[in-house]
């Protein structure tokens, strides 16, 4: 089979730092400090997004009080990437593939339930008929995952065919994946593939505490604190074959060479970073140059992954230090650092002290990890485009 060069035209990239490549660049560059809120979820520090000019990319009020928070952040990264891109009349034709969550809860609903459960005699009768009377049909549409997609569709005209992934972190990756893997095979020209998370959310900030993997207090750096910090973040990218790219004379970000992914229990010690390193011949088989670690914070995660790094004579740079963790959003906002690297022709100051010592050169290949605080071993390779 033939297999087509994939290149990066378009970048989607909205976090605590600000939207776009630009914004990124500039603050990650020299040495940003990381912007977080450390009051309105006390004890639990997140890092919240900046105000965004939702009518630049979503200009119908009807469509964005339709949504929720999270699919506003998805349906303007998008449309950032689509425009970054200079693509919009390529959407008609364009695959979409989206990393998304389940939804945002009513979290008044939620807290009503359980304070009314609390005293109740007969509790599961009691929470069917709250559950009939409170919930509404439209709550339940609300929380499908691929109203995502949907809202792109409609705002932004994309309308090539879509999938959805859910699965958290291995969703992001699976979704890169499966769109680097179409246009690879000669299965289309263009895809628009990313996800997006809200971190100030109640709802959220409750599901990660419940596994104890979230650090508790201001914000302290990623590598001394035992915890995820959790991050608002959307990135979306703009992928097409090399051949396409070059016929419409677009501007070419980096190369996309290979992306991989796994999942494994880690039911034992040192199970995940064996599997990452069963990734990483096929992923970047020439050697590592630089990386871009996915790093988290969650205990376990941390510890499988810098076991799978100390195999690495490179540099590392740890972005959820600077701006928190994103869940679905993180792999690709992380391989969307990477082509902006790749294209500025440098690399970005250490982001966490762990990365202190690491000098690096203008790399010519970035090496993306993820490693899910669950579950999820990812690696994507970008190098420079010629």
């Amino acid at each position: 089979m033939t297999r087509h060069e994939v290149v990066i035209t378009g970048i989607g990239l909205v976090s605590c730092l600000g939207e776009g490549p630009e914004a990124h660049w500039t603050a990650l560059s020299a040495g940003a400090a990381p912007v977080v809120d450390e009051t309105t979820f006390a004890p639990w520090t997140v890092h919240p997004l900046p105000r965004l000019n939702l009518d630049a990319q979503i200009p119908k009020k009807g469509d964005q009080r339709q949504m929720e928070p999270w699919q506003r952040l998805g349906t303007y990264a998008a449309g950032l990437a689509i425009d970054d891109a200079g693509a919009r009349d390529l959407v008609a034709d364009m695959h979409l593939v989206v990393a998304a969550g389940g939804g945002e809860r009513d979290v008044a609903l939620d807290e009503q339930v359980g304070a009314e459960l609390a005293n109740a005699n007969q509790a599961g009768a009691r929470l069917n008929e709250m559950l009939a009377t409170g919930l509404r049909p439209t709550l339940f549409l609300a929380q499908l995952s691929n109203l995502v997609a949907g809202n792109i569709s409609i705002v932004h005209g994309v309308t090539g065919s879509s999938r959805t992934f859910m699965g958290e972190e291995s969703a992001a990756a699976d979704a890169l994946r499966i769109a680097h893997a179409r246009l690879s095979e000669g299965r289309g020209e263009t895809a628009l593939v990313g996800g997006a998370f809200t971190a100030q959310r109640w709802d959220m900030i409750l599901l990660y505490k419940g596994h104890e993997g979230q650090h508790r207090g201001p914000h302290a750096p990623l590598s001394q604190r035992g915890g995820m910090i959790l991050g608002g973040m959307g990135g979306f990218l703009l992928l097409e074959t090399a051949a396409h790219a070059r016929a419409r004379g677009a501007r070419v970000l980096a190369r996309l060479d290979a992306v991989a992914s796994d999942a494994v229990r880690r039911s034992t010690r040192g199970e995940s970073a064996a599997a990452a390193r069963a990734l990483l011949p096929r992923v970047a088989p020439d050697g590592v140059q630089a990386i871009i670690s996915g790093a988290s914070g969650e205990p376990a995660a941390w510890a499988e992954e810098e076991a799978f790094l100390r195999d690495l004579d490179a540099p590392v740079r740890r972005p959820a230090n600077l701006i928190g963790h994103g869940v679905e959003g993180a792999f690709p906002a992380h391989v969307a650092l990477a082509a902006l690297a790749l294209s500025k022709g440098g690399f970005y100051a250490p982001m966490d002290p762990a990365d202190a010592g690491s000098a690096a050169a203008a790399p010519d290949r970035i090496l993306v990890t993820g490693f899910g605080q669950w579950r999820g071993e990812a690696l994507a390779q970008l190098s420079r485009a010629e």
